[in-house]
C-alpha cells in the first residue's frame, strides 16, 4: 500500500510538472491571430475558443486546469487581442487579463464632407449593420476607436454625440463679433471656413471676414459653397465653370448674401471656435498668397492690387 501510494503521488507530481512545463511554454499556433472576448466571458468559454483556433496546449478542460493551478485569478477584460506567434497559454491568459486590447481606428479629417465619411465607413471590413443616413456637419472630425463588429450607426452616434457635447461647450462662451443666431449658424459657417484654409492660424481671420461680410449683408462669395452641390464635397478636380457660378441651389453665396442652407463640410473644433471668436478685423476680402495662406485686404482696391499679384504669381508658374 505505500509503495503504491507512493506511486500515486509520484505520478501526480509526474503529471503537475508536465502540466506547468505546458503551461509556460511555446504555444502551438503558427502565425499571429486575433479573439474577441466578450463582456463578461469566463476562462472557460475564452479556453473553448482558443481551442477552435488551435491556439492552446492541451483541451479545454487542461487549459482550464493549468489557469486554476498556475494563473492568475483576475478577471478576462473584454475587447480585441491580437496574440501573438508562439505565445503559450500563460501568457494568453497575462494578455487577456492585464494586456491592452486592440484598438481599431477610424478617422475623421477637418473639413471632411459627410459623403466620404459614409464611404470610409461602408468600405470597413470590421464594422456591421447598415449605414445610417448622416447628415453634413453633424460629426466631430477625430479618431474614433471602434471594436470589431460593432455596428456602424453605433460609431456614427459617437461622432455625432462629440460634435453634440463641443457645440454645447463652445457655444455659450461665444463673443458678440459674429452675427451669427444659431448654433446650427455656426457650424455652417465653420464649415465654410474650414474648406477656405489649409492653415491652422488663419481660420480666426478667414472667420473675421466672413463675418464682416454677414454683418453688413454683403455676400459671402466663398468657392466651396460653389462646389458642394456639384461634389457633396469632394474635390472638383478643375476650374468652377461659369454656370456653377450662376446657379441658384441654396448653397452658392456668390448668388446670394447671407450663409448656404446648411454645412458643406463637418468642421473640427478649431473652426468653429474661430467663429464664436473671430479675429477683431476691418478685412473684407482675402486672396491666396501663394504660400498656403491668404493675404487679406479691407478695401476693394487694395484686394484688386492682391489679386493681381496673384495672376501673376500663377503665370510665373505656369498655372495660368
Amino acid at each position: 500500500m505505500k509503495r503504491l501510494a507512493l506511486l500515486a503521488a509520484g505520478l501526480v507530481l509526474a503529471a503537475l510538472i508536465a502540466l506547468y512545463f505546458l503551461w509556460w511554454g511555446a504555444g502551438p499556433k503558427p502565425g499571429p491571430h486575433t479573439i474577441i472576448v466578450k463582456e463578461g466571458a469566463s476562462v472557460a468559454s475564452v479556453a473553448r475558443d482558443l481551442e477552435k483556433e488551435g491556439a492552446i496546449p492541451g483541451s479545454t478542460r487542461t487549459y482550464r486546469v493549468m489557469a486554476r493551478l498556475f494563473g492568475s485569478h483576475d478577471p478576462i477584460q473584454a475587447g480585441e487581442f491580437e496574440i501573438p506567434k508562439g505565445m503559450g497559454g500563460a501568457s494568453i491568459l497575462d494578455l487577456l487579463q492585464h494586456g491592452q486590447p486592440l484598438q481599431r481606428l477610424i478617422t475623421v479629417t477637418e473639413g471632411m464632407p459627410a459623403i466620404v465619411v459614409a464611404e470610409k465607413l461602408a468600405a470597413n471590413k470590421y464594422l456591421a449593420g447598415s449605414l445610417p443616413e448622416i447628415v453634413e456637419g453633424s460629426l466631430l472630425p477625430d479618431s474614433y476607436s471602434y471594436q470589431r463588429g460593432e455596428t456602424r450607426g453605433a460609431v456614427v452616434a459617437r461622432m455625432q454625440a462629440a460634435m453634440n457635447r463641443t457645440i454645447a461647450e463652445l457655444w455659450p462662451k461665444r463673443t458678440p463679433d459674429c452675427p451669427v443666431a444659431t448654433p446650427e449658424q455656426a457650424v455652417t459657417m465653420a464649415s465654410i471656413v474650414e474648406k477656405e484654409t489649409g492653415k491652422a492660424s488663419e481660420r480666426p481671420m478667414i472667420a473675421g471676414v466672413y463675418c464682416n461680410r454677414l454683418r453688413i449683408g454683403m455676400k459671402l462669395d466663398a468657392d466651396p459653397t460653389v462646389i458642394y452641390p456639384v461634389t457633396k464635397g469632394k474635390p472638383l478636380g478643375r476650374r468652377i465653370l461659369k454656370s456653377e457660378l450662376n446657379a441658384d441651389n441654396g448653397y452658392n453665396t456668390y448668388k446670394r448674401p447671407g450663409l448656404p442652407v446648411g454645412p458643406i463640410a463637418n468642421p473640427g473644433k478649431a473652426s468653429i471656435a474661430a467663429v464664436l471668436h473671430p479675429a477683431k478685423t476691418k478685412a473684407l476680402y482675402f486672396v491666396a498668397d501663394g504660400t498656403g495662406g491668404h493675404v487679406f485686404a479691407d478695401t476693394l482696391a487694395e484686394h484688386n492690387a492682391n489679386v493681381a499679384k496673384w495672376y501673376a504669381l500663377r503665370r510665373q508658374r505656369g498655372q495660368m
